[in-house]
């Protein structure tokens, strides 16, 4: 599975940004698709997960309510709609992919800068 992010880039405070990532290659198992982020200095966390046949959707409890992800089946796409950004968003946001037999986030795109200034 190839990931290819877009999306991103500089905002203020307390504004939006929407971050997308297009699947291809062995989508026809996908599992589940994803959004980390790393931030400088630190490791990476987990923001948002979609179940790909179910639609059901998890975000993480620091951005609930602020950040929404959904995904287009048909279009191999997973979308992250951030909204209420604060300068702690400031990361770089990568997608990830799971496929049916693991289960886990093992295929990686190459991130997506976001950039919150105060």
């Amino acid at each position: 599975v190839q990931l290819q992010a877009s999306g991103g880039g500089l905002v203020q405070a307390g504004g939006s940004l929407n971050v997308f990532c297009a699947a291809s290659g062995r989508t026809f198992s996908m599992y589940a698709m994803g959004w980390f982020r790393q931030a400088p200095g630190k490791g990476r966390e987990f923001v948002a997960q979609v179940i790909w046949s179910s639609g059901s959707t998890y975000v993480a409890d620091s951005m609930k309510g602020r950040f929404t992800i959904s995904r287009d089946n048909a279009k191999n796409t997973v979308f992250l709609q951030m909204n209420s950004l604060k300068p702690e968003d400031t990361a770089v946001y990568y997608c990830a992919a799971a496929l049916q037999h693991t289960r886990s986030f093992d295929y990686w795109g190459h991130g997506t800068q976001v950039t919150v200034s105060s």
